[in-house]
């Protein structure tokens, strides 16, 4: 179950990807499970798990709302943390009471997936943080 891993945000990401295909096949022995270029989504497994997810900096900018800012890696995020939950919507309020920033709240996400629904907070550092359920 891909309850947690992590999520790389590329500016360049075809060159995202031909890094970690290689560095992945060769320290892994592991290939891409997917490869979406239009959708800038590319994700490996381990052991039949998430392994690793990269995501297009500028998809995700325009999700939670820092399209804006400059390019630079100092403006915009460059990971994410991503965590499979049942429930959305409770994770969500949970985080928030534990001190989280609601950056989008839950919402469905059908261009994502079609029963995917997500939620976007940052953790006290400022750490982009997604939940997800599908």
């Amino acid at each position: 179950m891909d309850a947690l891993y992590p999520r790389l945000l590329f500016r360049d990401f075809p060159a995202g990807v031909a890094f970690y295909r290689a560095a992945l096949r060769d320290l892994l022995g592991v290939e891409p499970v997917k490869v979406l270029p239009a959708a800038q989504y590319a994700n490996w497994d381990v052991n039949g798990e998430a392994g690793l997810v990269l995501y297009g900096r500028s998809a995700v900018a325009e999700t939670v709302g820092t399209a804006h800012l400059p390019e630079s890696a100092a403006a915009q995020d460059s990971s994410m943390l991503v965590f499979k939950v049942d429930d959305v919507d409770a994770a969500t309020a949970r985080l928030a009471r534990h001190g989280a920033r609601v950056v989008v709240p839950p919402t469905d996400r059908p261009e994502w997936g079609p029963t995917l629904r997500a939620a976007h907070l940052r953790d006290p550092e400022g750490n982009l943080i997604e939940l997800q359920s599908y």
